[in-house]
């Protein structure tokens, strides 16, 4: 009998629980896009599909779980009877394939919330991919791992069958939290894997009281910890990177009654224009067992080019943990000492620190805000506000509600204190004032958390009621409250009232 047989797979070569080194082989040898980096990083490229399809996400209508679920066009439904056909068309394609991939792992590193997760794949890179991002069992842990807690079935490389009710594209994701089951049609993109299994912990962790979070953690030598949440271009890779201080991971985490504890054994980071000085975790991270997805490499030294956005902007390294120096493994760590809301105004209206208080906590938490430069037709750019609930809208499965109240929960349990730091623009918006620098919002997020502001005066400003300090080591005091860094005071107070107004809009929405 098959490893897989009790599902009806039963494909004549199954690579079960391969290590890196056999995967990478495997890679090389079956993928003709796949090639060893001058760093011996394997390099893969995804196919049509370079990012995730939001759009063709579903979640199965089921009695025990409809209620619970925020559906919208995040959480869009498709009904059991499609989730079943689509099941038996993905075990059809296995059959037919000449080898699959197996791959046995966790999913947090908390062993009480921790679940088993199998992944049934057809490329060795998805399965080296998932080796890398899910946490790692040992020779002996395998040897008793029984049966998993949920099965992704990846059948990427075949498309989804329109002909089955609530599939509107060639690309679907599924998830059944009943049948503890996830499919994937029609996309090679490796991380709609490790968001899938994001998706299943939003749903699963607030049915125990405990907050799964879309951010990145970091600890003190004295084990001090502190959360970073906030959108692309915000600078929450940056500067949750500090060597100072261990990463507990970079993306996806949860906390619960004993403190924080990183969902994933691995890192997913963006490497567009990634330069050896500004992120040296990351470039010294691109070694033998790193994946490259989708980057542009010359054929004669296979030397990357970071800065080449030919095929995406979206080129990504895929990494064990371990392969960051300053990694604290287990990846887990105490309550919380701070929270960092990181947003990036382009409005040039929010100060570069404030601190917030547990019901503004909750309202920025919410809101998710950031604000992105784009064109408009007459070649002028002006900011774009961008609201992404809990900074993950994406991946959240309840109603944003859920997750906040569980952050003001806990944040007052715990005493955490919470900062909303603005890494966009100062002096005026986009196109009239500066973007704040970098070593600024450094020696800010030092301050914190050196407790430095215990002694300081804070002052309260009239449009969102954000507290000022007053002073902040190395830091201008001309800065620190917005419209004294604004030449023009009335541009100022219209801006402020123009961002206050979106945000209430959006608010609205929550209510």
């Amino acid at each position: 009998m098959g490893v897989l047989s009790n599902l009806g797979i039963n494909t004549a070569k199954i690579h079960v629980n391969f290590s890196s080194e056999e995967l990478i082989k495997l890679a090389l040898e079956t993928d003709d896009n796949s090639a060893l980096s001058d760093t011996e990083a394997l390099m893969v490229y995804s196919g049509k599909k370079t990012g995730r399809s939001p759009k063709d996400k579903r979640i199965v209508v089921e009695e025990s779980t409809k209620e619970n679920i925020n559906w919208g066009e995040v959480n869009m439904p498709i009904d059991a009877a499609s989730f079943e056909q689509s099941k038996v068309n993905a075990i059809h394609f296995f059959n037919q394939c000449k080898e699959l991939y197996v791959l046995d792992g966790y999913a947090v590193w908390d062993k009480e919330n921790r679940i088993k997760v199998r992944v049934i794949c057809t490329k060795a890179y998805h399965a080296l991919f998932m080796f890398n991002m899910l946490i790692r069992p040992s020779q002996q842990e395998l040897e008793t791992f029984g049966t998993p807690d949920y099965i992704l079935y990846n059948a990427g490389a075949t498309v989804a069958d329109l002909s089955i009710k609530g599939i509107t594209s060639n690309t679907s994701i599924q998830l059944s939290f009943e049948k503890k089951e996830i499919l994937i049609f029609g996309t090679e993109y490796a991380g709609e894997m490790k968001k899938a299994i994001f998706s299943l912990l939003n749903y699963l962790m607030p049915l125990k009281q405990n907050l799964s979070m879309h951010c990145s953690a970091n600890e003190s030598a004295k084990g001090e910890v502190s959360l970073f949440f906030g959108l692309s271009g915000t600078g929450k890779t940056t500067l949750s990177a500090d060597p100072h201080r261990k990463l507990i991971g970079d993306d996806e985490h949860i906390w619960n009654d004993h403190g924080i504890s990183n969902i994933e054994g691995g890192c997913y980071a963006k490497v567009i224009n990634l330069e050896s000085a500004k992120e040296p975790e990351i470039y010294q991270a691109i070694r033998k067992g790193t994946i490259l997805e989708n980057v542009v490499y010359d054929p004669a030294s296979n030397k990357v080019d970071y800065t080449n956005q030919s095929i995406t902007e979206n080129t990504r390294a895929a990494y064990p943990i371990e392969f960051i120096s300053n990694a604290k493994i287990p990846c887990i760590g105490k309550h919380p000492n701070h929270i960092i809301f990181l947003t990036c105004d382009a409005f040039g209206v929010l100060p570069p620190i404030s601190s917030l208080d547990s019901e503004q906590a909750q309202y920025h938490f919410i809101s998710g805000y950031t604000a992105k430069v784009a064109g408009t037709e007459m070649g002028v750019t002006e900011p774009v506000a961008t609201f992404s609930s809990c900074f993950g809208a994406a991946f959240m499965v309840w109603k944003p509600i859920v997750y906040a109240k569980l952050l003001a929960e806990k944040m007052n349990q715990h005493q955490t204190k919470v900062w909303l730091i603005n890494t966009g623009w100062i002096g005026g918006g986009y196109g009239v004032g500066k973007r704040i620098n970098l070593a600024y919002t450094r020696a800010m997020i030092n301050a914190i958390h050196e407790n430095l502001f215990q002694n300081v005066t804070f002052h309260t400003e009239p449009y969102f009621n954000l507290s000022i300090p007053e002073s902040c080591p190395e830091i201008p005091n001309s800065i620190l409250n917005p419209i004294d860094a604004w030449s023009n005071k009335d541009a100022y107070v219209a801006q402020a009232k123009k961002l206050k107004n979106l945000f209430d809009a959006n608010y609205l929405k929550f209510q």
